[in-house]
């Protein structure tokens, strides 16, 4: 077991957004995180991240209770955080926000091969190294997000929403980006509005409706179930 969440509850200061969630990933899966706005998605993945510490429960990450560390911490022990809205350093090259996502790795010369596997699974970065991350478009400052992430060399990536407010020809592209992930060997948990995309793509997955897990199984059979067709399929 990779990555095991057990009892949590999670949520900022004195608002509680996670009620006794459970979940598991195995490693090498690509699991997906699906409900409505404000369900804890991205709680969650904050959470297990380490950017919230949670009330209570525990996170085993490859057997290691990390629940409480801090997210640099977190980030030294293989988990990789990709949120919504990116982060980057705007005012900075694309070059030095991914050298920057590497800073937990001493060996430069393991940095730099790690940044030749990045440039060839994202060409348009390579070509894009010394531009300024904040004059990019949308999809090439999602894609720095992620590639950013990759540079830290994780076993879990978690990706929250990483279609937003993107076309779709660049959505496609970075699906494309986060198959080739999977298929190298780095599991992913998803968190993804698109849930028909989000079906295509992973193996299985949790629903999370006003903080707690309410379904878990395959995607198949999510398909197959009258309230999730209903809720989030809209048939």
């Amino acid at each position: 077991m990779l990555l095991h969440l057990e009892n949590l509850d999670s949520g900022y200061g004195f608002l509680q957004v996670l009620w006794d969630v459970s979940l598991s990933i195995e490693t090498g899966e690509y699991v997906a995180l699906l409900g409505p706005n404000g369900a804890g998605k991205s709680t969650t993945l904050k959470t297990i991240a380490g950017l919230l510490v949670p009330f209570k429960g525990e996170i085993l990450f490859k057997g290691e209770i990390v629940s409480g560390l801090r997210g640099n911490e977190i980030c030294r022990k293989g988990i990789s955080y990709i949120s919504e809205d990116t982060n980057l350093f705007t005012g900075m090259t694309v070059r030095e926000n991914l050298f920057l996502g590497a800073y937990t790795i001493p060996n430069k010369k393991q940095v730099k091969e790690i940044l030749e596997v990045v440039f060839h699974l994202f060409p348009r970065l390579k070509e894009r190294e010394k531009q300024i991350a904040g004059t990019m478009s949308g999809g090439e400052r999602k894609m720095l997000a992620i590639a950013r992430g990759l540079m830290s060399s994780p076993s879990l990536l978690l990706v929250d929403e990483p279609s937003l407010g993107l076309a779709p020809i660049v959505t496609a592209d970075v699906f494309q980006a986060l198959d080739t992930l999977r298929r190298s060997g780095v599991t992913l948990l998803l968190v993804e509005q698109n849930v028909k995309k989000a079906l295509r793509v992973t193996n299985r997955g949790y629903v999370l409706e006003k903080g707690k897990v309410v379904m878990e199984g395959t995607n198949e059979s999510f398909e197959r179930n009258e309230h999730f067709r209903k809720v989030f399929l809209g048939v």
